[in-house]
């Protein structure tokens, strides 16, 4: 039986420049970037932004790119932020 192949965020990751890896939506805007940062002689990390803010480290480049499409999953909520109320029972909430 043939291996079903799953999409993953590092398939929307463009390499250019060397080292730095911008990822893309489907309108080709950039959302996100990866940089690789040498730590010391031995380490190497992962420096992952989201619209220009910086929102994490990681070891990996498959990492950082889960990371950085996560947030923009993320703030597909409205107002470009996480959804509210979704899977909460509104009654429980205080009243202002």
């Amino acid at each position: 039986m043939a291996e079903l192949r799953r999409w993953h965020p590092l398939l929307v990751a463009q390499e250019g420049p060397t080292g730095t890896w911008t990822l893309v939506d489907a309108f080709d805007r950039v959302y996100g970037t990866i940089e690789i940062r040498r730590v010391n002689a031995t380490e190497v990390r992962y420096r992952a932004s989201f619209r220009g803010n910086v929102i994490g480290w990681s070891t990996t480049l498959r990492v950082a790119c889960e990371r950085v499409h996560d947030e923009f999953l993320r703030n597909h909520g409205p107002n470009g932020g996480p959804i509210a109320g979704w899977g909460t029972n509104d009654r429980d909430q205080p009243i202002e």
